[in-house]
């Protein structure tokens, strides 16, 4: 039995890329090498290079096509089965045959080379994979129509991407080395824009790194490797359903965005029976925010959390691994033994872990209360320490108990007071001396079972205890309070510093710095509100809770609910107060500057049109004024020489004069937005050919391109030939002596492009926008060229068709514009 032929595949993200030059560079390297190469097909598209490189290796000879009257070649796919070579080169893996062929796709034709054992190499772009088609089309606006189904390429043994910078494939075309001249300045413009090519190339480049990551997987699981390979960053992010998700899920994305290729998955762990499910609610929130920062979310069912989290994570190669701290107290976490974190960071091996802080577990920027020294936590264990280690004390040193120990015992129990009262402060070491002073005195002095004092030594001994006890607890407390009170001034200062960071940030000042007043002060919502409205609100406060209310600035109140706040707090409080009344005046003025914009591009305007028509409405008149008062004043005198050219220069004058005024009032129309607009099916010739006659220009300086198979385009005639007039006065004034302007019309998509080409001087890339102002001519001092208007009205006049007018460079130096209108709808009645 014959083995099956090796598939290799050449990926390029658009054409012009080098896939084919480069499968006939790998056919001649082999061929050097000893194997039997042949050429089943290949497409060189005019190419010279491409044709010169096949000219080194065998060729077999295509088979003749006849459909419908014309003369097409396909690949002999019997004769190549006949040849049998080693290895076969067949470009364009998604080409569809002729119909009347074996089979309807090239890619059928190489499954049949392949079983029988002849290995092949050939080529695809990436806008023609199945699973791509909609996505190339969104980013191009062209539909393809010949596709590759995804199984039969991730089923080739090896797929390689044919790289070439976006710019390095412009310059190629520009070149003419892709495309024929008469193409280059529509491709340019349209599937080869350098955007375009950017996210082509990404897009093969990604699906080329997800093909090695399943091909990584599979040969992992093949030879049982269940450590990670750290091929790229894979950040995992432990969902609980609690509130710390969001902060978890940016903290997870930053993380991955540090690296090329990151990526962002979220998880969470439910049980069989679905009790341990999170709060749903939550839960929906995180997950849209896992799909907008780009990631994905994952449920897996599992009874041991940290066993799930780190099967789930080895299982896609994780990396990183972001957990939230734990929401338990020490007390809880004492009782019930190791979190899941610890857990986690126990068995998860080579993976890095990251234990992250969150509002849940005490907030950021939580600030500790000045009204104790101690918390409760620990005047609670002072107690116990007291209740259960005085009875256990007492029953060690009874069991060991001599007439000579009693120093010794009294030492013991001084001790005990020493140790609670470190750990409980004032009212627990009290509570220890009275204990251990009775305990003494009832177990170890005479007389022995009862509490009598009957020596006043043993008054003074209860009595040191007392007075030790007080003053261990008072030097514990004192420096407790001390403790809290510098770390309640680091995080003061470090709220503070970040609140001025806050404003410095702009428009998200004020949802910060309410997010930093809640986590600061413990509460459970803070809203912002001005004039009725709510400007930024952090939390769901509770239906019955009944918020505390403090002005901000004269229009604005904030509402804090979860707690009365101390006077220490009140005066960070003010702080912050101060902050969001600069925040919403930085905002109040930026509104203000944002409608004061408008006014003072309109009052530019207004400044431009009283300079031009200063002097372009006063030239034609008064040189029609003084020639109708030359004939008026000296008709009888005249020669008829001289009377006609005053005349003809009225009628000029007028003529210019009633030009500009058409252009005024169209300018005003169109700021109106009253512009009338008929639009209906046009012929682009039957446009094209009226504009060029009224600008009177002909063969020698227009040169007309219009494809053949261009279709009618939705516009108003009348509208569509004004622009066009400006668009050619325009070119034809600054293009050199000796070249001509280029007109040409083509289809694209959905949209047919008229494009006006020169090699003049053409505009600073800063300057593009400026053309499209009214009264604008870029520096020219010529008047004689009018209010600078007709750009700015030939854009208003495209886009109340619908359409688009585009300023690009012209490969090789100058301007081309280019107008975008809407294919015509045959069904669309005129006038709609």
């Amino acid at each position: 039995m014959t083995d099956r032929g090796r598939l290799r595949v050449l990926l390029g993200a658009a054409p012009g890329v080098g896939k084919t030059f480069s499968m006939l560079e790998e056919g001649l390297r082999l061929q050097d090498e000893g194997r039997d190469v042949v050429v089943a097909v290949v497409e060189s598209h005019g190419r010279a290079a491409t044709a010169a490189k096949a000219a080194g290796l065998e060729t077999v000879p295509r088979r003749t096509v006849s459909y419908r009257g014309v003369e097409l070649t396909e690949m002999d796919l019997d004769a190549v089965l006949a040849r049998r070579p080693e290895l076969a080169l067949v470009d364009e893996l998604a080409h569809t045959n002729v119909p009347g062929s074996v089979h309807e796709k090239r890619w059928q034709d190489v499954q049949v080379l392949l079983d029988a054992g002849i290995d092949v190499i050939s080529t695809v772009n990436i806008q023609h994979i199945e699973s791509l088609n909609d996505v190339v089309e969104q980013i191009t606006g062209v539909p393809q129509r010949e596709t590759i189904p995804d199984h039969i390429l991730r089923a080739a043994d090896q797929i390689e991407v044919v790289d070439l910078a976006p710019q390095a494939l412009r310059d190629r075309l520009s070149g003419g080395f892709v495309y024929p001249a008469d193409r280059i300045d529509a491709a340019l413009s349209n599937y080869f824009r350098l955007g375009n090519l950017t996210a082509l190339r990404e897009l093969a480049l990604l699906w080329l790194a997800d093909e090695v990551d399943q091909a990584l997987l599979t040969y992992r699981e093949e030879h049982g490797i269940s450590n990670t390979w750290e091929a790229r960053e894979r950040v995992v992010v432990s969902l609980s359903g609690g509130p710390e998700g969001e902060t978890l899920l940016r903290r997870g994305a930053r993380i991955s965005a540090r690296s090329v290729g990151g990526e962002l998955i979220a998880v969470h762990v439910t049980s069989q029976d679905g009790l341990r499910a999170g709060r749903p609610e939550a839960l929906a929130r995180q997950r849209a925010l896992v799909e907008k920062l780009g990631g994905s979310y994952h449920q897996v069912v599992g009874e041991d959390i940290p066993e799930a989290l780190v099967e789930f994570a080895r299982s896609v190669n994780a990396t990183q691994l972001v957990m939230g701290v734990s929401r338990r107290g020490r007390v809880q976490a004492a009782l019930t033994g190791p979190g899941i974190g610890a857990t986690v960071i126990r068995d998860v091996g080579s993976i890095d872990v990251h234990i992250v802080n969150h509002a849940a577990a005490g907030g950021r920027f939580q600030l500790p209360r000045l009204g104790r020294a101690l918390s409760l936590q620990r005047r609670i264990a002072g107690f116990v320490l007291a209740l259960l280690g005085g009875p256990a004390l007492t029953a060690l040193l009874v069991n060991v108990r001599t007439p000579d120990a009693i120093t010794a015992d009294v030492l013991a129990y001084q001790l005990l007071v020493i140790l609670v009262a470190l750990l409980g402060g004032i009212w627990p070491g009290l509570f220890a001396a009275l204990l251990s002073g009775v305990s003494v005195d009832f177990f170890f002095m005479e007389p022995v079972g009862t509490i009598t004092i009957a020596k006043p030594v043993h008054l003074m001994a209860v009595g040191l205890y007392v007075v030790n006890a007080l003053l261990v607890s008072y030097l514990v407390d004192r420096a407790a309070r001390r403790s809290r009170s510098a770390r309640r001034s680091g995080i003061e200062s470090e709220l503070l510093q970040s609140i001025a960071g806050s404003v410095l940030r702009g428009q998200q000042a004020v949802p910060a710095l309410i997010t930093e007043t809640r986590e600061a002060f413990g509460l459970s919502a803070v809203r912002l509100v001005q004039d009725d409205s709510v400007v930024a609100a952090d939390g769901d406060p509770a239906p019955t809770e009944v918020p505390t209310a403090l002005p901000v600035g004269d229009h604005a109140v904030l509402e804090l609910y979860g707690g009365d706040l101390q006077a220490s707090e009140r005066r960070l409080l003010a702080v912050i107060i101060a902050q969001l009344e600069a925040a919403l005046e930085h905002r109040d003025l930026e509104e203000v500057a944002s409608e004061v914009a408008p006014l003072a591009a309109s009052e530019r305007v207004r400044s431009a049109l009283l300079s031009a028509v200063g002097h372009d409405l006063r030239r034609p008149l008064a040189a029609a004024v003084a020639a109708v008062s030359g004939l008026r004043a000296a008709y009888d005198h005249l020669s008829a020489d001289d009377r006609d050219e005053l005349l003809s220069t009225a009628d000029e004058s007028l003529a210019t004069l009633s030009s500009v005024v058409t252009d005024l009032l169209d300018v005003s129309r169109l700021q109106a937005g009253v512009i009338a607009v008929s639009l209906s099916p046009t012929d682009p010739a039957e446009v094209i050919v009226p504009a060029l006659d009224e600008v009177g220009v002909g063969p020698d300086r227009v040169e007309i391109d219009l494809a053949p198979d261009c279709p009618p385009l939705l516009a108003d005639p009348v509208l569509l030939q004004r622009v066009l007039v400006n668009l050619l006065l325009n070119a034809t004034r600054h293009a050199p002596p000796g070249t001509r302007v280029r007109i040409a019309a083509s289809s694209f998509g959905a949209t047919v492009q008229i494009r006006v080409v020169d090699h003049g001087p053409g505009i600073p890339p800063e300057r593009l926008d400026d053309v499209f102002v009214p009264f604008q001519r870029l520096g020219d001092t010529d008047n004689t060229t009018g209010l600078g208007l007709g750009l700015a009205l030939s854009k208003g006049f495209t886009e109340g068709m619908g359409g688009t007018l585009t300023p690009e460079d012209t490969p090789g130096g100058g301007l081309t514009m280019v107008v975008s209108l809407p294919v015509a709808d045959p069904a669309r009645p005129e006038g709609d």
